[in-house]
């Protein structure tokens, strides 16, 4: 029974309020998604916000005698959940601890880029549904048996809650934004050592051996005596370039380099963000999982700049953008860069909130080589900014700028313009045929290719870490190969000292991609949900930490095709606590693959 009351909202009345904001939230959040039809939806999208709602009922009846608090709690959960659903329905995740790391004056375009009048709409509807419901119900009074009834329900979708997410592919669009915030500030996986010392070795047996696997291993030493150049292209994906079968050709200089150029078709970044992909790169090992980028720096394992540098080289890092970002200072610093200069040094013509133009770096790469004396080997780090969202590029580029697509192919033309113009000061300078290069994405770039996947830090979809990798050597390299094995950026480290026939260091996780072996390729994400993955010849596997759901990709067809969906830790396999070997031997036994 329901009666009238003519004072402010019944403590039970409140709560509703809040359940009708949430649900709101909800249902734009999950407005034109594919929504998976179960009798375990309901419970698996709503238990979270049920949860939230619970304990305002518990706050509100404790604090009766001072409803300000309860007000001010409602008040600001609201505006909380107001202001994360346009990040929702953009990244399909709410704010994260990363999240709010990453949220710093370098994004400030990227921010001020999704000030849309969409966006504006969508927090608007949750602000004003906040408002107006204590209103309308101000007086409706519940029966105690119906609160009494709704407490039960309540308890109820919440101990069932975990069991529905489970059974639901939810791609964590099911969470609450701060079950989301809570959960991130959690370690999720715990570190274990693994008793086989190979276990990036490949238990699958495809039954062909990877293209030109062998035939790399005469390249060992092939570099001896040259200088070094690595050039990590921000958010470059292998799958919008020409060399890798795209229609569009926004990197024509990377195309042409493709013709005297070791090219692996299959190389992948351990994990879709620059910071710590770079420490894999430097280092050559994996960045701790749910650890900020500063204490994966501590590492002790000797850098490729430090080893080059005990070698005799001169040793620098340029990078178009500021080292104040996530934590990069710590990766770079006592990393054995004699030079290191970012944005801030370097100046330029078209600042943004990321960083400096890239040509601009590149004049001043070029004036350091200038200033070393005659005949000085060097080891040159580039990273530029370029292909970085919202994708500004200092000068009109040749494809159509009224969409983000066209617009990163834009910036991805600028960064390939630099990379040019830098390769040609060497020439003029006579450095080029002296030197080995090393050139690849450091992670990929999302435009929706599977549902709800933008930019790149969320997901491991070959979108976000399938990066193009270049071994450019003028002069012993001089016709075109296509490696087909896979690769992983951590591999880097211990290729540049086995192109230049110097030892590997034994800490080194990743191993020469000169060797004639096949390995897999190990990455991850931790910015919202946990995501592990591997690729195995033309099979790919993704782990949910969360749920325990998995996938298995059939990359030879369609990845957006899961030729088996494992469900949630078949067979008690846990990948998080398995070591790689273990893990695709119970994949392969579980998918009964054939090959």
């Amino acid at each position: 029974m329901v009666v009238a009351q003519a004072t402010e909202p019944d403590k039970a009345v409140k709560a509703l309020c809040l359940f009708g904001v949430l649900l709101l939230a909800r249902i734009l959040i999950l407005w034109g998604r594919n929504v998976p039809l179960s009798f375990w939806s309901p419970v698996a999208y709503l238990w979270q916000d049920v949860s939230v709602v619970l304990l305002f009922a518990v706050l509100t009846r404790l604090t009766s005698r001072r409803p300000w608090i309860a007000w001010t709690a409602y008040g600001a959960t609201t505006i909380y959940v107001a202001l994360n659903l346009p990040l929702i329905r953009l990244m399909s995740s709410p704010m994260t601890l990363p999240m709010l790391r990453a949220s710093r004056g370098a994004l400030a375009d990227s921010i001020r880029h999704h000030l849309t009048v969409e966006n504006l709409f969508l927090t608007g509807s949750v602000l004003g549904a906040a408002i107006l419901l204590p209103a309308l119900l101000r007086q409706v009074k519940l029966a105690p048996p119906i609160a009494v009834g709704l407490g039960i329900a309540s308890v109820v979708a919440i101990a069932t809650g975990p069991v529905a997410a489970s059974r639901v592919e939810t791609n964590g669009l099911h969470r609450n934004v701060f079950f989301a915030l809570l959960r991130t500030t959690l370690a999720r996986v715990g570190a274990e050592q693994t008793g086989n010392n190979d276990w990036r070795r490949s238990p699958l047996n495809s039954g062909s051996r990877p293209r030109c696997a062998e035939g790399l291993s005469r390249f060992k030493g092939a570099a001896q005596g040259r200088n070094v150049v690595l050039i990590l292209l921000e958010s470059t994906g292998a799958k919008y370039l020409r060399a890798y079968g795209a229609a569009e050709d926004p990197m024509p200089n990377l195309t042409a380099l493709a013709n005297q150029a070791i090219l692996f078709e299959n190389a992948y970044a351990v994990y879709p963000e620059s910071i710590k992909g770079l420490f894999s790169v430097l280092c050559s090992r994996y960045p701790a999982f749910d650890a900020e980028a500063e204490v994966c720096a501590r590492t002790t394992t000797p850098s490729i700049a430090s080893r080059l540098a005990e070698a005799g080289y001169r040793t620098a890092l340029f990078h178009s953008g500021r080292f104040m970002y996530l934590g990069m200072s710590e990766v770079v610093q006592h990393r054995g860069f004699q030079t290191l200069e970012d944005a801030g040094d370097v100046g330029g013509n078209h600042e943004s909130s990321f960083g400096v133009e890239d040509r601009s770096t590149v004049h001043r790469m070029l004036a350091w080589v200038d200033s070393l004396p005659v005949g000085e080997r060097f080891f040159i780090t580039y990273l530029p900014v370029s292909g970085h969202h919202p994708y500004s590029s200092p000068e009109p580029g040749p494809f159509p700028a009224n969409d983000e697509i066209g617009r990163y192919r834009n910036a991805l033309h600028y960064s390939d313009a630099a990379v040019r113009e830098l390769l040609d000061g060497l020439k003029a300078r006579g450095q080029y045929e002296k030197t080995v290069f090393v050139i690849f994405g450091d992670h990929g770039e999302a435009f929706g290719q599977h549902e709800g996947n933008y930019g790149h830090t969320f997901f491991v979809h070959d979108e976000n870490i399938h990066v193009p990798y270049f071994i450019v050597g003028p002069g012993f390299i001089r016709e075109p190969i296509r490696a087909g094995r896979v690769a992983s950026l951590i591999d880097t480290a211990p290729t540049v000292l086995d192109l230049l026939g110097l030892p590997i260091s034994s800490e080194y996780q990743g191993s020469s991609l000169l060797e004639p072996r096949q390995q897999t390729a190990l990455f991850y994400t931790d910015y919202s949900l946990g995501l592990l993955g591997l690729r195995d010849g033309r099979w790919k596997y993704i782990y949910e930490l969360d749920s325990g759901r998995s996938r298995l990709f059939d990359l030879a067809g369609d990845e957006k095709r899961a030729c088996a969906p494992l469900g949630r830790r078949a067979a008690g396999f846990n990948p998080a606590r398995a070591g790689c070997h273990s893990r695709l031997e119970a994949m392969k036994a579980k998918s009964r693959l054939t090959g």
